[in-house]
């Protein structure tokens, strides 16, 4: 067992992925309608890439660290949005909102999580192993409950798996973030929503932890 920001987790229950892409946002809510990226995953982004490979009732994967692996580079994005979210004139006219955007381009993060217990098992079965279990076997098959995503549903991975051996966080990557949003929910599993934030967050030598 060791200490951490969540309390006692058992590491050996630790389980990790690896994600590429061409494209990604992590948006800063203080970034209004144009949106800004964080430069790197927000804890509740990197929940919910392993959410895309296994879920359980009664436990979670809770997500450690992650890992820079390529340079940390902005772009400019402009978008046509065509949802509810539209003026009720855009709507009536089937007109498109240009949606602008600063993104981050050719990304690649490797995420490390642990099984944590959210409420008891109703068995004895061992649920913190089964879903360690079901999470490797699923993403070594490539068998997902959706795709998994990098910020926006459109940023779709390049890569999504297992651990490459040829990349590596970046060293030279160490930055301090003011503020960052750390989850959206009141609790891990079923929760209302409620932000949460963390004070200078801190990436040193292309590691950020969430601990």
């Amino acid at each position: 067992m060791a200490a951490s920001f969540f309390g006692e987790v058992d590491l050996k229950y630790e389980t990790q992925f690896e994600i590429a892409g061409p494209a990604a946002i992590f948006v800063r809510p203080d970034s209004g309608a144009s949106f800004v990226s964080y430069p790197v995953p927000t804890y509740s982004a990197i929940k919910g890439m392993f959410e895309c490979v296994a879920r359980w009732k009664t436990a979670y994967i809770k997500p450690l660290r992650v890992e820079i692996c390529s340079p940390i580079q902005f772009q400019s994005y402009v978008t046509n949005y065509g949802g509810p979210m539209r003026k009720r004139t855009q709507i009536e006219k089937r007109a498109s909102y240009q949606l602008f955007a600063t993104i981050l381009v050719d990304v690649c993060y490797k995420a490390y999580g642990v099984v944590t217990e959210a409420k008891p098992a109703p068995t004895k079965t061992n649920h913190l192993h089964a879903l360690q279990d079901l999470f490797n076997r699923r993403l070594r098959q490539g068998k997902l409950y959706r795709t998994p995503c990098l910020g926006w549903s459109e940023f779709i991975p390049s890569y999504f798996g297992p651990l490459r051996d040829h990349t590596k966080p970046r060293e030279e990557v160490d930055l301090v973030i003011p503020s960052m949003l750390h989850s959206v929910f009141s609790s891990e599993l079923s929760g209302q929503f409620a932000p949460k934030f963390v004070q200078d967050a801190r990436v040193a030598q292309g590691v950020l932890s969430f601990a």
